[in-house]
This record gives C-alpha cells, structure tokens and sequence, in this order.
C-alpha cells in the first residue's frame, strides 16, 4: 500500500495564527469543503505507475490528502471541493491512461436479471449504455447467465428504464419476471407481421403492381420490423455507441436512399427474425442452468413442539428437523436422524444408483427420497446448502473467460472498427480517385456494414463453454470456468494420489507382528492406538479402529511428522508410531527386521514399526483396497488420448508396485513426503506439457496447486475442496474423469469450430462484396445464420457426450 499525505501550509498557518474561543474563523478556513471520495481505478498494472499517478493527485490544487492502494485499485483522497471538483480529479487518473469511478457514500450494488439478451456483442455494448449513466459508477453484464451487477447511486427504475430503451427487459434479481408467451411479445408479433407483409410485397413486386403500393408495402414492414431495431440504434447513438442495430437501420436507410426497398425491407425482417431466433436458443442453453437451481423444493414439512407444519425453506433454521416421505425431493441439508430409505443424489453427485441412508448420514436439498420416510435434523440454512454453493460456482464459471474467448473478444474490438472505416473507404475512395459509379459502391458499401456485426464470433465461445458446463454440472463434475475447460482438454498426463483416490482411503490391520519378547500382539496394538488415537491419518484410523476392543492407555505431547509418523508420551515413555525412515532418523537400524518389512511390503501392505527412541517393539501392517472402477477408469482415461498415467504415494516402491499392479500405470511416484508429491508433478509437467492431478484435497495440496488442473473427488459436503479445486467430482467415481474430458476435448473442437466457421464466412462475404457477389439480404441472411448456427452447435454440448 503506498500511502501520502499532503500538508497543508493555509491549515499550518493558521493554526500558529491562534483561532479560538468565539473569534470569526480565517477567511479561507470559512469557505473550504472538505470531502472525502473513493474511487475505482481500472487499468492499474504496475505499482510503480500507481505511484506515479498517486503523486499526481497529491500535487492537485485543493488535495489534501491522497492514497492509493494498488491490490484493490482504489484511490481514496480527500480535497476542497471549493478548489476542485471530483470531475477534475477523475480527468487527472484519465489522462494516465486508466478509467476511474466513484464509489459514493449512497452508492450501492445491486444484481438485475436480464431477458432477451441475445449477443455477447451487444452484451457489451449494454454495459456500455449502462455504464454512462450519471450516477452508474460500474456496470458489469454477465452474458452466460444474463445477470447484471451495477453499483449506483440513482434509482434503479431508471437502470431498468436504460435496459428497456436498449431492447431488453430487467428486473431486480430475486423478483420473478413475468413470463410471455411469443404471441404476447409485441417484438415478436411485430417480426411475424412484417413478414407477411414483406412476402404480400415481394409477390406484387414481381407481379409488376403499382410501384407505389409496393414501396409503401416495403416502408411498412421496415417500420414494423425496425422499430424496435431503431429505437435500440436510437440510444445505442445516444450514448455514443455504434452497435448492431444502428448499423443495421443505417443499411437499411441507405438502401431505401438508393431506391432498393426490397433489400432494405428485407434487411430489417431477417435482423429482426435472427434476433428473435438468437433470444429463444439463448434462452434455451441458460435454462439448463436455471433447472438445477430449481431442483430444491421452495417448502419442506418442519416439526416443531411436536407439530407439523409445512415452511418456507428460507424460514428453516439449523438444528430443525424436516420430514420427507417417499417420493419427495429433499429440502435442506442435512442427517438423517430417523428412518433408513434410499436416496437418489444424481442431482449432486452424478451418481445413476440410488445411495442408501441411514441414522447419521448425510443428505443434501435437490436430492429425491425414493422410498421410506426419513426425518432429517438441519445442518445448514437453504442459502448455504450444497447446491446453492454448486449454483453459485456455476454462475462463477461462467464469467470466467476462457483464452479462446479472451483472443476472440480483442479481435472483435479491432474488427468492427476496422470493417466500417472500410466501409466508409469503399463508398468514397473508387467513385472520387477511379471515377466508379457511386451508387454501386455506395450499396457495396452499405454491404460491408451489415458484414461488420462480429456476433457470430462473439457468441461461439460462450454459448459452447455454458452449454458444457451446465452439461458437466448435471452429471456430478463442477468446473471452475472455460480456463480450466480449455486446459483440461489439453491433458496428456495424469498424476493420482493413491490413499484415498484410487484406493478406498479406508485400510484395515491385516497383521500384528511382535518384534520383542517383551511385547504381545495386544501390547504392540494398544501402544500404537494410544499414539495415533490424536491423528486423523487414514493408517491411525484404521490402528485405532483396530484396538477398540481393548482399552487405551493415556497419552499426551503428542507431535506428527508428516509423512513419517508420530510420537506420544504414554506413561511418561515417548512411543514412536511410523515408517521405518522415522526409526532410521533416529539413528535407530531396522536391518534385523528386514526380511519382515518386505514380506508383507511385497503382499501389497503398509508397514508402521511401534518402539521407542532405543528398540523397535514390534510392527503393525495395514492394507487399503482399490476401488472397484480403478483399473476401468485408467482404461478409460488411455482411450480418451492421455499418453501418461502416473501414481504419487508415500508408500515405499514395494507397496507400491504391489498396489500398481492391478493397474495398468506407467510411472510409480513412491516414499514421497507431501512436498516430493509437489517436485513429481513438475517433473510431469517438464516432460508432458499439461499435466493434471486428482487427489482428495487432503494431504495433496501442494501438488494440486503445482499442477495444471487440481481435480478433487468426493467434494460433496465439503466446502473447501469445492471452493479451491479447479474441477470437483462430487462423487468418489473415478469414471466420471474420463467423461470430462472427453467433454472438454469436444468442447474445445466445437469451439474451434465456430469460431473457424464465422472466421470463414466474414472473410468470404468481404471478398465477395468487393467483387459484387453479394447483396444486403444475403449479407445479413449469412451474418444471422451464422449466429444461429454457432449457437445450434454450441448447444450440442448440453447432450451427454
């Protein structure tokens, strides 16, 4: 944080001047406006620039005191406003490149729903609109999930009036919009008659009827079919804006200028059919996001003091118990506190098989109960719930741009530009310098402003990426956004951690071996358990759950040493529980006990030794089980295209290989401490581009975080994996990895092929407009057809792949 402060010699002087008791105040002490202002400053890279645009400010006239905190790009200055205004100041952090808003003390941040918005490219050109408005210090349209954030200070009817006059409708979020049937939207109803009309028009034209009636025929579907179009360009104008809809008017115009009203009409109904066409598969592709979040019933059936009665979720609190009889979805989350039923958690999870539930386990809202009644004691409220936090996380991702879009984005900023300055070249440039006529360049002109509309190449992006992850988050996968879908699709390596992952994490004792006389079985079992009782490692589970049967002797000072073991004071003796390398670290030699360890190493076990700074006592062998879909998902995941497959353990090589060997796994990562997971996935990434690692989230987090993409299983529940994994199976299935990335891998071709597609098209109907191929309908037919064409294909991606 840099910070500044400016001293004020007036302030100084008059102070040693001496004010006091009832005197009149100094002049200048009587005018000055002192006023504090915050500003958002966007654009700030460098912490070197932000103090050079700190000191700026501090140098203005009137500033007394300056400060600019570079993480959050704010600006918080204090100053006379008798001496300058915050205009003045906002023009100095212009003037350095950057944008800046205030945030007014009154200003506040409210979320609209949109509806008929049906281009990315228009989008942004909303934000835009919005984003002027005195008042409006920051706009920000969502286009995947047609939201709008706005912080203001102005009321929000005139937000949503600005939203109107721009052609689309908003409504507070959280207020239900009213839902039109087509034939009661008068856009629509406008759309259809003018292509009526225009068809009645186009027949007499050919006919050879009075030239009269058919112009004033086509001037009345371009008013009818244009008047929302121009009323959009209007504004669009207004706020200094050439979006889609003024350059499609001013084609339209030009054309009836030129005496071609056929073209013109029929430029201005197939814009106006496309954008009605464009709105419904829009809406379409949101509404498989919208189902999910509408999965959870708004009531639940809640007994109170012995009463029944059926309640708002929102009005549910923790502790509250909530009966659901067979056939009902689940409200809230929770535990099952009575009954045993069956639930089906595919709404959550993916899972096609329904889970039983019985006293103690969890259940989470949107889930269905198939048969047996189950009360369930509330552990989070309805706003907390798990597939609120899906649902959010969703909406998240979809914000997220991927590189693709993000490249996409900057060549549509270039390109509009660039195709109506062409525009404006070709219908002076050859009528002036080559003496063509100026009519036909004027039209071929009016051609290229209709080609400059980059909405197929805007859309083709998002609508792919929001279509896959609606598709992925119905199937029990949660991917962070199109980054992560991007780079999934670009995986040749994979890393698995193994306890937990793609064994059960669930070991049990297989063997007690007493390694001194002076130790029983019994002896050897309850030591360890008195150590490891402290520890939540699977390998003192299992030890603890081992020696339940017998009582425990007390233990304390206890200390773990990760990927080790640990060591406790029972009965004043330290005991140590762990590996043969924490033994050997202690200078203790464990060669006697050798032929031991790699019997039971070779069987596939884990070997912990239980002993004392001086003498092994005896040792504790522990196995876990691999999944049953393990070798089916590694199969899978080779048929998907990943070159590498390889397993990260801390258990020794012989543990190891035995585990590996139902597996058909290339590499085998072994002895590894959470941080030698870390140096194993970069030696991946070195040698095979774009490496991915699954893991519980547990102990692998330093390795999730090295690795490209951090992917987490059985994150149901879990609050923290589901917030820092970048993709988050809600299930323990392994074989949902091989689904998600087939799904990003036809993501990423879908993608590429729209955007090559609407790449293709602009540059075939450039060039044929400069050789007179092409005309205004069949410009604007292209241009439509290729934004419904991108999106039909994007859509394709809400199937199951």
């Amino acid at each position: 944080m840099i910070k500044f402060k400016h001293l004020n010699n007036k302030c100084a002087d008059a102070c040693c001047s001496g004010i006091h008791g009832n005197e009149m105040p100094h002049r200048d002490t009587e005018v000055k406006q002192t006023r504090s202002a915050s500003l958002n400053i966007q654009g700030l890279d460098c912490a070197d620039c932000a103090a050079k645009l700190e000191g700026a400010i501090q140098r203005m006239a009137g500033v007394t005191e300056a400060q600019i905190n570079f993480a959050a790009a704010k600006l918080k200055v204090v100053f006379d406003e008798a001496v300058l205004s915050i205009d003045e100041i906002i023009g100095t952090v212009t003037g350095f490149g950057y944008r800046a808003s205030e945030k007014t003390e009154n200003g506040i941040t409210a979320v609209f729903k949109l509806s008929g918005l049906d281009c990315a490219d228009c989008a942004a050109k909303l934000e835009k609109r919005i984003s002027s408005i005195k008042g409006v210090s920051s706009a920000k349209v969502n286009f995947s999930t047609s939201k709008m954030t706005v912080t203001h200070s102005v009321q929000e009817e005139e937000i949503i009036n600005a939203v109107r006059q721009a052609g689309y409708q908003a409504v507070k979020h959280g207020e239900k919009a009213m839902v039109k049937t087509w034939r009661q939207q008068p856009r629509m109803l406008s759309v259809i008659a003018a292509g009526f009309i225009l068809v009645f028009a186009a027949v007499l034209d050919k006919s050879g009827s009075n030239d009269s009636v058919v112009t004033a025929l086509y001037a009345l579907v371009m008013a009818l079919g244009g008047f929302h179009v121009a009323k959009s360009g209007f504004y669009a104008l207004k706020s200094m804006t050439l979006d889609m809809n003024f350059l499609m008017i001013t084609a339209a115009v030009g054309a009836a200028a030129i005496g071609e009203w056929s073209e013109g009409a029929t430029v201005v109904f197939l814009f106006s059919l496309g954008n009605a066409l464009q709105a419904y598969t829009m809406d379409k592709t949101r509404s498989s996001i919208r189902a999910l979040m509408e999965l959870a019933p708004p009531e639940a059936l809640v007994r109170k003091n012995g009463a029944e009665t059926l309640m708002r979720v929102e009005n549910i609190d923790i502790g509250d118990i909530v009966i659901v009889k067979p056939g009902e979805r689940i409200a809230v989350d929770g535990t099952v506190s009575g009954g045993s039923s069956a639930v089906n958690q595919a709404a959550i999870t993916g899972e096609s098989m329904p889970a039983d539930k019985n006293a103690g386990d969890s259940v989470y809202a949107g889930t269905v109960n198939t048969h047996g009644a189950l009360e369930i004691t509330v552990t989070r409220k309805a706003e907390d719930s798990t597939l609120s936090k899906i649902m959010h996380a969703v909406e998240e991702a979809q914000a997220q741009k991927a590189p693709m879009q993000q490249f996409v984005d900057v060549f549509a900023k270039y390109y509009t530009p660039a195709v109506i300055l062409g525009a404006a070249a070709v219908a002076v440039i050859p009528p002036l310098l080559l003496g063509a006529e100026f009519g036909t360049w004027f039209y071929r002109a009016l051609v290229l402003l209709v080609i400059s509309c980059p909405c197929a190449l805007v859309i083709s992006t998002p609508v792919s990426i929001v279509s896959a992850i609606g598709n992925s988050s119905r199937n029990g996968v949660l991917i962070k956004g199109g980054a992560y879908m991007e780079k999934l699709g670009q995986v040749k390596a994979i890393a698995f951690d193994k306890t937990g992952t793609l064994t059960h994490g669930r070991p049990q004792i297989t063997d007690i071996v007493p390694l001194s006389p002076s130790f029983s079985e019994q002896d050897i079992l309850t030591l360890a358990a008195a150590v490891e009782k402290w520890s939540e490692h699977p390998i003192a589970k299992a030890v603890t759950a081992g020696a339940s049967e017998y009582s425990v002797q007390y233990s304390e000072n206890f200390r773990a040493f990760p990927g080790k073991g640990a060591k406790a004071d029972v009965n004043g003796k330290t005991v140590y529980v762990g590996s043969v390398r924490l033994f050997e670290e202690a200078g203790q030699s464990a060669a006697a006990h050798e032929e031991t360890l790699r019997r039971l190493e070779e069987q596939g076990k884990t070997v912990i030794f239980i002993g004392s700074a001086n003498e092994i006592f005896g040792a504790v062998a522990v196995a876990d089980t691999l999944r049953h879909n393990s070798s089916d998902a590694v199969q899978a995941l080779r048929k998907t295209g990943i070159t590498h497959i390889a397993m990260l353990t801390g258990d020794n090589r012989r543990v190891a290989e035995a585990v590996a060997a139902d597996l058909d796994i290339d590499s085998i990562y072994s002895s590894l401490l959470p941080e030698d997971k870390s140096s194993a996935m970069k030696e991946l990434k070195k040698k095979y581009g774009t490496a991915a690692m699954v893991g519980d989230g547990v102990n692998d987090a330093p390795a999730l975080a090295v690795s490209d993409i951090g992917i987490a299983m059985g994150v149901a529940g879990s609050d923290t994996a589901l917030e820092t994994a970048d993709i988050a199976l809600m299930a323990d299935d392994l074989g949902k990895l091989s689904y998600v990335i087939r799904l990003s891998r036809k993501t990423l071709a879908v993608i590429k092929q729209n955007i090559t597609f609407s790449i293709a098209v602009k540059v075939l109907f450039i060039a044929g407009t400069f050789f007179g191929f092409v005309n205004l309908w069949l410009a604007v037919l292209a241009d439509m057809g290729a934004s419904l064409l991108v999106t039909l294909n994007g859509m394709r991606l809400i199937k199951k792949v």
